[in-house]
């Protein structure tokens, strides 16, 4: 369990690093671009993968493509997601994107419905709708950035999941198509910063890359450490699944409420309980 634990430590650090970088007066969308360099060049390192497979023709280039823009644009949204609605909303709304992808696998990949999986659906979309709640009417007009950005992290993400789905079932293996999408986010990321330079609306700055190779190594550790969970529990994945999930929800409203006193109204904290719950019916 140790390794799940490190895995969801590493998962809430990405968002912490993202709630601090205005603090320490980095700009996110270079941190997030410097980023997929460290987590490219420790992908090579740790897992030394084989591109042989995506010479062939029948390569999945159209899905490795997709998670080269939307991995970085979705980055830029959870920044954005953490920074207006907060940790505890974003983190949620990061993993209870699953719903999408388990919803392509009964629409898509033929995978049968059963009860209990469309009652974690259905429950996990009313806690999204309580997490994202602003009661209070001075809340509600300080800007629809509160709940649109978790939407946004929500529905991206979802997508994501779908596109390596896609990918697993084209028999690429994990390394390789982790190496060929960072290596396709990078530029992709650059390119928006380049633009965002030609605007004035940023500059590049050491403090940026350094911050950016830390949430590198931040990525990256989240990732080594759920595939060395299932590696080490090989016989219950769905326990990996669920306690990286929940883990990364509960620790996420922990931090967000005690460290960065994010404030939660009855509802939103009733949205975070139903979410804990929707994640835990699904991966039952």
């Amino acid at each position: 369990m140790i390794y799940i634990l490190l895995s969801v430590i590493c998962s809430v650090l990405v968002s912490v690093l993202l709630k601090l970088a205005r603090r320490f007066d980095i700009d996110a969308g270079q941190a997030i671009m410097w980023n997929y360099v460290m987590a490219s060049v420790m992908t090579a390192l740790v897992f030394h993968p084989s591109l042989a497979v995506l010479h062939g023709t029948e390569a999945p280039w159209l899905g490795l493509v997709g998670l080269g823009v939307l991995l970085p644009t979705i980055f830029l949204a959870l920044a954005s997601s953490v920074r207006h609605a907060g940790i505890v909303r974003s983190d949620a709304a990061q993993r209870l994107s699953l719903m999408i992808s388990l919803l392509a696998a009964f629409l898509l990949f033929g995978e049968p419905l059963v009860a209990q999986k469309g009652v974690g659906i259905a429950l996990g979309l009313l806690a999204l709708l309580c997490m994202v709640w602003r009661a209070d009417e001075k809340q509600a007009t300080a800007g629809a950035r509160a709940w649109v950005w978790p939407w946004v992290v929500f529905v991206g993400f979802g997508i994501i999941d779908i596109l390596f789905k896609r990918v697993a079932l084209a028999g690429v293996p994990l390394p390789a198509s982790l190496q060929a999408m960072f290596a396709l986010a990078f530029p992709v990321a650059l390119v928006i910063q380049l633009w965002r330079v030609a605007r004035k609306q940023t500059r590049f700055t050491a403090r940026s890359a350094v911050a950016g190779l830390l949430l590198g190594l931040t990525n990256f550790g989240n990732i080594l450490f759920y595939l060395r969970a299932h590696q080490a529990l090989a016989q219950h994945p769905s326990l990996v699944f669920a306690s990286m999930n929940l883990g990364v929800v509960a620790l996420g409203a922990v931090v967000g409420t005690l460290i960065f006193r994010e404030r939660l109204s009855r509802l939103n904290a009733l949205g975070v309980l139903l979410a804990l719950g929707a994640i835990g019916l699904i991966a039952w």
